[in-house]
């Protein structure tokens, strides 16, 4: 590096266009004090901003990596604190918060880093969301003791801090964001976000579930708009048969329906699956077998066929479902079942007089589609039908 500036290499030459780096940020990131210091002295820009889409500043990238003596040394230099983040980036505090830096959240903090500025647009978080995310519990006691906004507002795809610990099924995290006020039935982000305790239950986070509900989190908030799920229907899309009791024990409606787009009630997310304990359970819970699909999405009985669940299959038959029952493109459960390749799901949904004339809106038969496919069983079974 050394004969490359004395040959009069371009310090502060610029990164490359997507996720590039200048010298001065790339050896920031790597930790490398010596290096950052020749190139300080050889005046590279201190402040140079990212690349827009998911870079750092220098100072980003050393408290992401938790660079602490370069942080220092950078923060010497003037290196603004505050800097704004890359559309997909965080600022310096985030940064460290999210990797779970805490001395380096500290030397941020004394050099007057916003505690509570803004996460980037569409994915970022707060130092506090992103310390929640985490699981960093000192760091999180640390950021709310100097007044970190417990209720900060998620970024288009991100989460609150308490979302965010309930997603990651940090109970002591979600318990101290709880003491200090946090809104336990915060909203989700409009694009397939979750409230607190859809989040837990996302992940089978069955304590953190508990400790939710005990301190009244709405056990049927409303899904996110856009492919969101209440907390019932993602805990039986997750498999969490433990979760899903405790949902219905809590009064979680079974036939809430699904998000307009692409949901599912909890029986079509469970059947999609292949669940069959949780479809018991449901269906002693009294899920309508027979509920409607959202606009893309499928019966109980059509989600299970289609990924070849037989088991689950003769279970919704014997609760009466509709063997015969179209989406909104006239797709049948036999249909789905041929274009999966399924043949014993086909021979039992046959057995309950599927209809094997039954066409979509694009004039497609079962026959069609299992010919299409390849699965020539299929199709020689559809054919003694016709």
């Amino acid at each position: 590096m050394e004969r490359l500036l004395a040959a009069n290499a371009d310090v502060n030459a610029a990164p490359a266009a997507h996720a590039g780096l200048t010298a001065l940020q790339a050896a920031a990131a790597g930790g490398h004090l010596e290096v950052v210091e020749r190139l300080l002295a050889a005046n590279a820009d201190v402040n140079a901003a990212p690349t827009a889409h998911s870079g750092h500043t220098a100072l980003q990238a050393a408290a992401k990596g938790g660079h602490l003596k370069v942080v220092e040394s950078l923060l010497a230099a003037n290196a603004n604190v505050n800097a704004a983040a890359a559309t997909f980036g965080e600022t310096a505090l985030p940064a460290a918060a999210a990797e779970g830096h805490l001395e380096v959240v500290e030397r941020l903090l004394a050099a007057n880093a916003d505690i509570n500025a803004a996460p980037a647009a569409r994915s970022g978080h707060t130092a506090l969301q992103a310390a929640a995310k985490g699981g960093h519990l000192k760091i999180v006691e640390s950021l709310l003791a100097v007044n970190a906004n417990v209720n900060a507002a998620a970024a288009t795809y991100g989460e609150t801090a308490l979302q965010a610990a309930a997603a990651g099924g940090h109970l002591e995290v979600a318990e101290w964001l709880l003491a200090a006020n946090a809104d336990v039935n915060a909203a989700p982000a409009a694009d397939s976000g979750h409230t607190a305790l859809q989040a837990a239950a996302a992940g089978g986070h069955l304590e953190v579930a508990e400790w939710l509900l005990a301190a009244n989190a709405d056990v049927n908030a409303a899904p996110a708009a856009d492919s969101g799920h209440t907390a019932l229907q993602v805990a039986a899309k997750g498999g969490y048969l433990a979760v899903v009791e405790r949902l219905l024990a809590a009064n979680a409606d079974v036939n809430a329906a699904p998000a307009a787009d692409s949901g599912h009630t909890a029986l079509q997310a469970a059947a999609k699956a292949g669940h069959l304990k949780i479809v018991e359970s449901l269906l002693a819970a009294n899920a309508n077998v027979n509920a409607a699909a959202a606009t893309y999405g499928e019966t109980a009985l059509q989600a299970a066929a289609a990924d070849g669940h037989l088991e689950v299959v003769e279970r919704l038959l014997a609760a009466n479902a509709d063997a015969n029952a179209a989406t909104r493109l006239g797709h049948t459960a036999l249909q789905a079942a041929a274009v999966g390749g399924h043949l014993e799901v086909v021979k039992r949904l046959l057995a309950a007089n599927a209809d094997a004339n039954a066409a979509t809106s694009f004039g497609q038969t079962a026959l069609q589609a299992a010919a299409v496919g390849g699965h020539v069983e299929i199709v020689e079974m559809l054919e003694r039908r016709l």
